[in-house]
């Protein structure tokens, strides 16, 4: 069984998490790029989770070739780097949501953007610290990715080591690479709900606030039934491999099988990322829709004008003058 949803299911999942998250993220990385002329704290953050969606989805193709051939990656360093970039997608993305959601409530307490974290250089050390916490954070992960066996093996990091120093380690990255972020981002998440709800009652004005804060109360839910599971099953796949505790062989499988069903969940978010590009990035929306009919207007131009010079009599001359 356990197999045969590596071969069938994770290779599936993985390839429609390339498929729609690439064009998506390609879409979003080169909007950022060539539409925005004022880059904003919100779009440096939005930014840097496209740049880890991009990094994730590059190592899609290596798993989805070695799962979907029945086969392990032979090459212990591509390995290595295959499952650094993985981590390293998970936990800065759940970092920079975080980095957003605090953005967005310091927007909505100060709209004129005159707090020292809403600065563009702010966000841009922010950036740079997030990245190197998430690097130092997951340097010892390498370490952990021998073969039980002392087979040379590309396996994931749960079914990989020894369980107990394993168990540690994620319990660690769970507490502080999961749970800590997705505290602060409820927190600050809850705080604008207050805020808005608060606002709301305080307006005569009929403004609605139904949108923003039911794009806040989903972006809570979506994160937190992504990464819950996948934490959770993590933990339990590796104490149950651990010997002192004499779990059956059966109970082990039902464990794995569990675990992996929830490790494509987990990376969901690098094809629903672009949504709130589109939702949550100032104006971002606009601005690329704008350029988008800008390269279509001028394609369209240059087709119609290559048209008519080839209907005039000058063209049909020159037509002739070839011939």
């Amino acid at each position: 069984m356990n197999r045969a949803l590596e071969k069938y299911y994770l290779s599936t999942m993985y390839s429609l998490e390339f498929i729609i998250g690439c064009p998506g993220n390609i879409i979003a990385a080169f909007g950022y790029i060539f539409c925005l002329k004022k880059w904003k704290s919100c779009n440096i953050y939005l930014f840097n989770l496209t740049l880890s969606d991009l990094l994730f989805l590059c190592t899609l193709p290596i798993l989805v070739n070695s799962y979907s051939r029945d086969e392990e990656v032979t090459e212990i360093s591509l390995c290595h780097s295959n499952r650094f970039l993985l981590h390293a997608n998970l936990y800065s993305s759940i970092l920079f949501l975080t980095a957003i959601s605090i953005d967005r409530y310091m927007l909505i307490k100060y709209p004129f953007r005159e707090h020292f974290l809403q600065k563009t250089k702010t966000a841009l050390i922010v950036s740079v610290i997030l990245w190197v916490g998430v690097i130092l954070e997951l340097l010892p992960l390498v370490s952990f990715l021998e073969s039980p066996d002392s087979i040379p093996s590309c396996r994931d990091y749960a079914s990989s080591g020894n369980p107990e120093k394993n168990l540690i380690y994620s319990l660690f990255l769970t507490v502080f690479g999961f749970l800590v972020p997705l505290v602060v981002m409820c927190c600050f998440y809850v705080k604008i709900i207050l805020f808005l709800t608060n606002r709301r009652e305080q307006l005569s004005s009929p403004l609605t606030l139904e949108k923003p804060l039911t794009l806040v109360v989903i972006t809570m839910v979506i994160f937190s039934l992504l990464f819950t599971p996948y934490h959770v099953m993590r933990n339990v796949r590796l104490a149950s491999r651990i010997p002192a505790l004499n779990v059956s062989v059966c109970t082990k499988d039902v464990i794995n099988t569990i675990y992996i069903l929830t490790r494509p969940i987990a990376f969901l978010n690098s094809a629903i990322n672009p949504v709130f590009y589109f939702l949550m990035g100032d104006h971002f929306r606009e601005l690329l829709v704008a350029k988008i009919r800008g390269l279509f207007g001028r394609l369209t131009t240059t087709s119609s004008q290559a048209v008519n010079q080839e209907a005039s009599p000058s063209g049909r001359q020159s037509r002739e003058e070839r011939s």
